[in-house]
């Protein structure tokens, strides 16, 4: 089957399109997903050129990729909730990486029904970024209700869905984000009426100098700034980071850490990167309770239970996708142009695809 993958660690200007071997049904638990649309995501990238390497070794050819919409193909004897012709998406659990290929293997732990409502295309690019925001606003001590939400990066991949969550699920009295000075008007047309109730020109305007101190509850940090706005938060208020290193500790426990299926089998992050890592946190958590403030960081768990719930989110209309580029796979100079947007992290609006039918 043709996958995009790399031969060892690099940069998106040396992604490769070429065959590797085609995936079969091996274990009863087994589903086997024809691709027909895959998201870029930040730690697609980022892990591709590396970022996890000191704790994580990686076998080559390295397939990139762990969000996918497609139809199932095959299923092993035990998978009881879907069947060969059915709709689905996933975020695919570290073992079974590589949706960016013809074919994608997952447990059914893992996948859920596709929105009906949507297509392929926009199905696939919400798995790990609405995932990831779910489950950071649940970081949030207590009922977020009726409390000041701040998430930076409001039309980026994960921001998109952090705002609409932060309203629509989690009722947040006010949501605040920044975005640049061409994606201000783009906020309510993108999002909706009532989504975002204070739009932030960060090109113009230093949220520290917008935002009164002490009036945020909750931030929901999607791009590594956190510690900055440390002063606008309420006491008992909370930052939750998806941006910055976790513990050595929280690593160690994450989903990322599987080597296969069984959830023991796991990779062990050495233990003075291990030391490192929980120093490092400390050290942010410290800063943090001076100002009576909750820090943590998280890595996304991936589970079907959580993209069951969005995908009625998604058929009610309380969340949307922004699919901002799409790429054909086979264009693979449009593909690696796409995945720099990501990579660099500047200028893109929400979501970017890959396109496989």
């Amino acid at each position: 089957m043709l996958s995009i993958n790399i031969p060892k660690h690099t940069t998106p200007d040396q992604y490769e399109l070429g065959e590797v071997p085609s995936l079969t049904v091996e274990h009863p638990t087994d589903i086997l997903i024809k691709v027909h649309a895959a998201s870029i995501n930040p730690i697609d990238v980022k892990k591709a050129a590396g970022a996890t390497k000191a704790v994580l070794k990686d076998r080559f050819p390295y397939k990139i990729g762990y969000d996918c919409a497609g139809t199932v193909l095959d299923t092993g004897a035990q998978v009881t909730r879907f069947k060969a012709g059915d709709e689905v998406f996933v975020r695919l659990p570290e073992c079974h990486r590589g949706a960016w290929s013809e074919l994608a293997r997952s447990t059914e732990e893992f996948v859920a029904l596709k929105p009906k409502s949507i297509s392929m295309e926009d199905a696939a690019s919400i798995p790990l970024a609405c995932m990831t925001a779910l489950q950071a606003l649940r970081g949030y001590d207590g009922n977020l209700e009726g409390k000041t939400v701040f998430i930076p990066a409001g039309l980026g991949g994960t921001g998109i869905f952090g705002c609409q969550l932060a309203k629509n699920i989690f009722r947040a009295g006010k949501v605040i984000t920044t975005v640049s000075t061409n994606k201000v008007d783009k906020v309510k047309e993108l999002l909706g009426e009532g989504i975002v109730d204070e739009i932030i020109d960060y090109k113009k305007l230093d949220p520290m100098t917008v935002i009164p101190p002490r009036s945020v509850d909750f931030i929901f940090d999607t791009t590594g700034s956190a510690m900055q706005y440390l002063s606008l938060l309420s006491p008992k208020g909370a930052i939750v980071t998806v941006s910055i290193l976790t513990s050595g500790d929280v690593l160690q426990n994450s989903s990322v850490m599987r080597r296969s299926p069984d959830k023991q089998d796991k990779a062990i992050v050495p233990f003075p990167i291990r030391i490192a890592l929980n120093f490092l946190d400390w050290i942010r958590r410290a800063r943090a309770s001076r100002y009576g403030v909750k820090y943590s960081s998280i890595f996304l768990e991936p589970n079907a239970t959580d993209l069951d719930s969005i995908r009625e989110w998604v058929e009610k209309g309380k969340v949307r996708t922004i699919v901002g580029t799409k790429a054909h796979f086979k264009d693979i100079a449009a593909v690696r142009n796409a995945c720099q947007v990501v990579y660099d992290g500047k200028g893109g609006i929400g979501k970017s695809v890959i396109v496989f039918v």
